[in-house]
């Protein structure tokens, strides 16, 4: 999920951008995306095909049940039995939406909708790592969003994705060079204004509220590194849909930032104990790995070394599943830790043989320096216990 936020500024038009129809169209619409928000799938489901059925010849139905299937591939990055499903449904959107220009060139709703199912197009693209399919449709996308903004200047929602384009568009070449190439016919960012925009959106966004307070959630913390900010929107989404596990993991995590332990901990055991009643999301292998890690990690804050051990074991357990050409940070930390655990407890050879595995392992910030003089330090206080 961070990853894929990381790298909007190619694909900004994605985001659920809509026309007001009538009182009747705005409630389905908002009860729809609640219901979506909450992963409610069948519910939100129910709610766009009726969307569908009332309003067949408007976008707005095809497009927002695709983002069912979008919200299914972000509650578990790790496959992609989602994604040849999703991307049909957006080129059907798209299809719908290309019949509606043929006829009306300036139709706002079909230049969004357009817009909208390319950007999430490229932002699947960019999460399989797939950037010039990406960069691509962001080039494709960001004129039609553009042409709506102006056909349509006071839709507040339009302006989410010139938020978050404004303030990627600043900050992803310097902090990744490789993309700064991708940026040379693609206008200039603006850092100050996007947050700005984005913040008139959270609070005054009709159906984009919610993914404005997300992004200002992942950009706080990625890149401004101002977690308090982060961790205000974080209780925003996690106290409005309680159930979605994307949130709820997001609330751990800046808790943990912020240096409250005890909290973190609280929903971290809440994400495993939802897991053992199979809430959706929740019983992936990618939240029972983070939630593993950090109940563990807060035992052996505490010194309860014997239930910290119990939880980084089921961290490398999930880690060993996830796990493909690279090692993840969970899984060298685990191991790492249970070395600091069995040396602790003075328990030398088993510390020896997880400080050992974290030098064969791939190097995670200074793992490999930390395992080696873990392993010296067992070394001479083996010779001071022998004399």
């Amino acid at each position: 999920m961070r990853k894929y936020a990381a790298l909007l500024i190619i694909f900004a038009a994605a985001n659920y951008q809509i026309k007001a129809q009538d009182a009747k169209f705005d409630s389905i619409v908002v009860t729809g995306i609640k219901e979506l928000y909450n992963i409610e799938f069948e519910s939100a489901n129910n709610t766009f095909q009726k969307l569908l059925i009332d309003y067949p010849n408007h976008p707005a139905g095809k497009f927002f049940i695709a983002m069912i299937d979008w919200w299914r591939i972000l509650l578990d990055t790790a496959t992609d039995q989602y994604d040849e499903l999703f991307n049909e449904k957006l080129e059907n959107v798209i299809s719908q939406c290309d019949k509606i220009l043929e006829e009306d060139p300036d139709n706002v709703d079909a230049l969004f909708f357009k817009g909208g199912s390319i950007g999430f197009r490229g932002r699947l693209s960019s999460l399989r790592d797939n950037w010039l399919s990406a960069a691509d449709d962001g080039r494709i996308a960001l004129p039609l969003v553009e042409r709506a903004g102006e056909l349509d200047p006071e839709n507040v929602d339009v302006r989410l994705g010139f938020g978050i384009y404004n303030y990627y568009a600043a900050v992803i070449p310097e902090e990744y060079p490789i993309v700064k190439p991708l940026m040379i016919f693609l206008p200039s960012g603006n850092k100050e204004l996007g947050i700005k925009q984005l913040k008139s959106i959270a609070v005054s966004g009709k159906y984009t509220k919610y993914e404005a307070q997300y992004f200002l959630m992942t950009l706080y913390y990625n890149f401004e590194k101002d977690f308090h900010s982060a961790e205000g929107y974080s209780i925003l989404l996690n106290e409005e849909f309680p159930n979605n596990p994307v949130f709820e993991r997001w609330r751990g995590r800046l808790a943990l930032k912020n240096n409250d332990l005890v909290l973190a901990d609280s929903i971290f055991k809440d994400i495993l104990s939802k897991a053992e009643k199979n809430f959706r999301g929740y019983n992936t292998l990618i939240a029972k790995r983070e939630a593993s890690y950090y109940v563990g990690y807060h035992y052996r804050s505490v010194g309860k070394y014997d239930s910290a051990q119990k939880y980084f074991e089921e961290c490398i357990k999930y880690s060993i599943k996830l796990d493909k050409n690279n090692d993840s940070g969970f899984l060298v930390n685990s191991t790492l830790y249970l070395g600091m655990i069995k040396e602790f407890t003075k328990e030398y050879a088993e510390a020896k043989m997880y400080y050992e595995k974290v030098l064969d392992m791939s190097e995670f910030g200074n793992s490999h320096s930390l395992a080696s003089d873990y392993l010296k330090r067992i070394e001479k206080n083996e010779e001071l216990e022998n004399n």
